[in-house]
């Protein structure tokens, strides 16, 4: 399968490296905003975003990923695009854990040393770090980001866009509203609405994270 990765950045860097290993799985090409046309170089394309639309008529067998790590910008990418879950592909790395009873959506990675135990749902287009855990029956919609070795516990459910950063943990029973941001190391114990950053153990809310259109909010704030 080809595979043309959208978004050429530090966080692509990780997920071309999973899509390598994969067996029958071969990436030709990347799309990047930093990319003013379409170009070959060593036998790759490159490109804009938005030749996405041309190539996926020029090549039948081609499927995408989108390797923005920022979950706004990845979001409004793959409403640009426009295409149909056919077009995407999950990627999940060797080493990681996942119960056969979970369920895991397209365009969606799973990196190294990663855990997903039984029942869990986990929408499109998500993140699942290095060495992160997600436990039983919890939820992720869609575009959430779980940054290495976070933590999420049994029965968690986790609004879209959401994001936790590196070594947090969100103990049972949590609701994290939608677009929400968890703080490097915190320890989440309440429900956190949507819209808001929290840091510290306990957790805290300590600003509304809700953008103006044009403004972005990423991990990098964390």
């Amino acid at each position: 399968m080809k595979i043309i990765v959208i978004g050429h950045g530090g966080h692509s860097k990780v997920i071309s490296d999973i899509i390598r290993a994969i067996k029958g799985l071969q990436i030709i090409g990347y799309l990047d905003k930093k990319y003013e046309r379409i170009q070959v170089i060593n036998s790759l394309i490159y490109g804009p975003v938005e030749a996405a639309k041309q190539l996926i008529e020029e090549y039948e067998d081609i499927k995408f990923f989108i390797a923005i790590g920022e979950n706004r910008s990845r979001k409004a990418v793959v409403e640009e695009l426009g295409f149909s879950r056919r077009h995407f592909v999950t990627v999940t790395h060797s080493t990681a854990s996942i119960s056969p009873s979970a369920k895991i959506g397209f365009g969606t990675v799973v990196m190294p040393q990663a855990v997903i135990n039984a029942d869990v749902v986990i929408g499109n287009h998500c993140i699942i770090n290095s060495g992160s855990v997600v436990e039983h029956d919890s939820l992720l919609e869609d575009f959430v980001h779980l940054c290495p070795n976070s933590t999420i516990t049994g029965t968690v459910k986790m609004g879209e866009g959401s994001c936790v950063g590196s070594g947090a943990t969100v103990i049972p029973n949590i609701r994290i509203g939608e677009w929400s941001m968890i703080g490097a190391g915190a320890t989440v114990i309440d429900h956190l609405p949507a819209n808001c950053l929290a840091v510290g153990t306990p957790a805290k809310v300590k600003m509304n994270n809700k953008v103006n259109e044009g403004d972005v909010i990423g991990a990098n704030n964390l």
